[in-house]
C-alpha cells in the first residue's frame, strides 16, 4: 500500500510509553521509524513485567510495532557522529527523556536545527518549560494528578483515584503525533522545521476540560446539578468526585446485572437521556413513570435518582449484561456492558475491525496487540511485530555508507 506517511523518516529517541505511542502511530501510517536504543540494554520496557523470561516484554512489543531498531551509544564520539548523520537525513526526531537530558547529550534544539533546518523535533515532557515543576521527572500517575484527572475521579467519600487508561502517557503521545503531523504540513508551506512540545500535564488537562467547565459553573452558582451531591448533599468550592455519574448532563450509573455476586464485571452503564425518557420507561417496564410528575422531568428525578437506579437494578436482576443491553438498545437507551479485558481480547468485532490484532515477532511468536483506532476509507494499516534489540543496526549503518568491517569495529568498541 502507498501509505500517506511513506517517505517520512522518523528517529525514535524515546522510551517507555508516551514517546513510543506517538512514533508507533506514525509508523502505522507509513513512516519509516528508526528506534535508537542503548547497546545491550534498549528501551527499559523490553524487560519490564516479562511474561516469558529473556524475551521482550509485552509492554515493549505493544508500543513498538512497525519500527526498526538501531543500537547506538550516543555518549561516544562515534555514536554522536552517527546520530548527527541520521538527523541530517531525517524528517522527524522524537524524544521523551528527562528534563535537560538532550541538552546534556549535546543535542540542543539549536544544534539540531543547524544539522537540519527542515526537521520536526517532537518532545514530551512532564510539565511545560515555564512550569515551576519543569525539572520534575514525570510518569503516568504523576501526570494524572497534575492534570486534574485524579482529583475528579473516584467516589466522594474516597481518595483521588488514578484511571487505568493511559491519560498521561499514550494520550500525550497521541497529542504529540497530531502536533508533528501539523508541523509537517506547515513545512510544506514554509520549508522550515520546528519544535513541537507537549507536556503530560497539559495533555491530561485537555481531556479534563469539562471539569474545568464545572469549576467555573460551581464558582458562579454554588452547585452542580448533574452530580450525585445535588440536591441532597453539599458542595465545597472545588469540583468534587462524582463516582460513576455522567459528566455531560445526562444522569448515568453503573448498575448490577445477573451474576454480579461472583463476577466483578457483571454490570452495565445505564444513561437516562432526557429526550428519550418515555422509551426508557417502556424498556424497563415502568411506563407509568413517563407522565408521573415525580419522574417526568430531569429536575424532578434528580432528588431521587438513586432510587430510580435501584428500581432499574431490580429489572436487571434476571438479565446478563449482554441480554440487558440487547433489550435497551432497541429503545434507544445509551448503555454498554462493562467489558473486561478478556472479553475485549476475544471480541470478534474488535478483531474484524483491526482494533485488536495478532502479530508475529521473532523469538516471541504470536502476541495480541492494539491496532489503529483510527480507520481510513482508502487504507488499513498493517500491524507487524516489534523489532528485536538492534535488529536493523547493520542495515541502517550500511545505508549510511559504513562497510561491514567498519560496522564490526564499531561493535567491538561498543558504539553499536
Amino acid at each position: 500500500m502507498n501509505l500517506p506517511l511513506k517517505g517520512i523518516k522518523v528517529i525514535d529517541f524515546t522510551g517507555v510509553q508516551a514517546g513510543p505511542a506517538c512514533t508507533q502511530l506514525l509508523a502505522w501510517f507509513g513512516a519509516e521509524v528508526l528506534k535508537v536504543e542503548r547497546p545491550g540494554v534498549g528501551d527499559v520496557t523490553r524487560r519490564q513485567l516479562r511474561d516469558i523470561p529473556d524475551l521482550d516484554a509485552l509492554y515493549f512489543t505493544m508500543l513498538n510495532s512497525n519500527k526498526k531498531s538501531l543500537e547506538l551509544n550516543t555518549k561516544t564520539a562515534e555514536g554522536k557522529a552517527i546520530m548527527e548523520q541520521l538527523i541530517r537525513e531525517a524528517d522527524v526526531l522524537v524524544e521523551n527523556f528527562g528534563p535537560g537530558a538532550m541538552d546534556r547529550m549535546g543535542f540542543t534544539w539549536e544544534h539540531i536545527q543547524e544539522l537540519n533546518p527542515r526537521i520536526i523535533f517532537g518532545s514530551v515532557k512532564g510539565f511545560s518549560e515555564n512550569s515551576p515543576y519543569s525539572d520534575i521527572k514525570v510518569y503516568e500517575n504523576v501526570a494524572q494528578c497534575a492534570g486534574g484527572s485524579a482529583s475528579t475521579t473516584g467516589f466522594w467519600d474516597g481518595p483521588p483515584t488514578i484511571s487505568a487508561a493511559a491519560l498521561g502517557d499514550s494520550n500525550t503521545g497521541m497529542h504529540l503525533a497530531i502536533g508533528i503531523l501539523t508541523a509537517l504540513i506547515g513545512r510544506e508551506k514554509t520549508g522550515k522545521g520546528q519544535k513541537v512540545s507537549v507536556s503530560m500535564q497539559d495533555a491530561v488537562l485537555n481531556l479534563c476540560r469539562v471539569k474545568l467547565r464545572d469549576q467555573q459553573r460551581l464558582e458562579r452558582v454554588g452547585y452542580l446539578e448533574e452530580y450525585p451531591q445535588y440536591p441532597n448533599g453539599t458542595f465545597s468550592d472545588v469540583v468534587p468526585r462524582g463516582g460513576n455519574a455522567g459528566g455531560g448532563g445526562q444522569p448515568g450509573w453503573v448498575l448490577k446485572c445477573k451474576g454480579w455476586e461472583t463476577d466483578p464485571n457483571a454490570y452495565i452503564y445505564f444513561t437516562i437521556q432526557e429526550q428519550d425518557w418515555g422509551p426508557t420507561c417502556q424498556a424497563i417496564g415502568k411506563p407509568e413513570w413517563s407522565n408521573d410528575p415525580a419522574y417526568a422531568t430531569a429536575h424532578a428525578r434528580q432528588s431521587h435518582i438513586f432510587e430510580i437506579f435501584a428500581d432499574i437494578e431490580k429489572w436487571l436482576a434476571d438479565k446478563t449484561k449482554f441480554e440487558a443491553v440487547d433489550i435497551l438498545r432497541k429503545f434507544g437507551v445509551p448503555c454498554s456492558p462493562v467489558l473486561n479485558m478478556k472479553e475485549i481480547a476475544n471480541d470478534a468485532a474488535l478483531r474484524a475491525s483491526g482494533t485488536v490484532v495478532e502479530v508475529q515477532q521473532k523469538k516471541r511468536g504470536t502476541y495480541l496487540t492494539i491496532g489503529s483506532p483510527i480507520k481510513f476509507s482508502d487504507f488499513t494499516p498493517e500491524i507487524v511485530g516489534s523489532p528485536l534489540l538492534g535488529e536493523h543496526t547493520d542495515e541502517v549503518l550500511a545505508g549510511l555508507g559504513y562497510s561491514q568491517a567498519q560496522i564490526d569495529k564499531l561493535r567491538e568498541a561498543k558504539v553499536v
